[in-house]
């Protein structure tokens, strides 16, 4: 492997619908910022992150790692929303249900 291989920086392929969810997460942490009255500069302060990564933040860029999304979250206040994240698994609970109810 070359040094310019070892520096390719890999991110995740996300599709186009998706990354529409994480645009939405964007504007929502932008929304709860400004009803906070923070600004870009405090959270930049707050969280340590740089503040072309914020920005990424903002726009839901898919390259941003989780835990920076999370340092944002819990700035906020909101870091406990994460736990709700597939907690009511209605599917995966039908899913179940069907398997059961096939076992003789």
């Amino acid at each position: 492997m070359s040094a310019v291989e070892s520096k390719t920086k890999r991110t995740a392929v996300v599709f186009p619908k998706h990354k529409k969810v994480l645009s939405i997460l964007g504007e929502n942490l932008t929304l709860a910022m400004k009803r906070r009255g923070i600004t870009q500069d405090m959270m930049h302060s707050r969280t340590g992150l740089s503040k072309p990564t914020l920005r990424k933040i903002l726009k839901g860029d898919p390259s941003v790692s989780l835990g920076h999304y999370v340092n944002v979250l819990a700035c906020l206040g909101l870091v406990d929303d994460l736990t709700k994240v597939a907690f009511d698994d209605e599917l995966g609970r039908k899913l179940q249900d069907i398997q059961l109810l096939n076992k003789k």
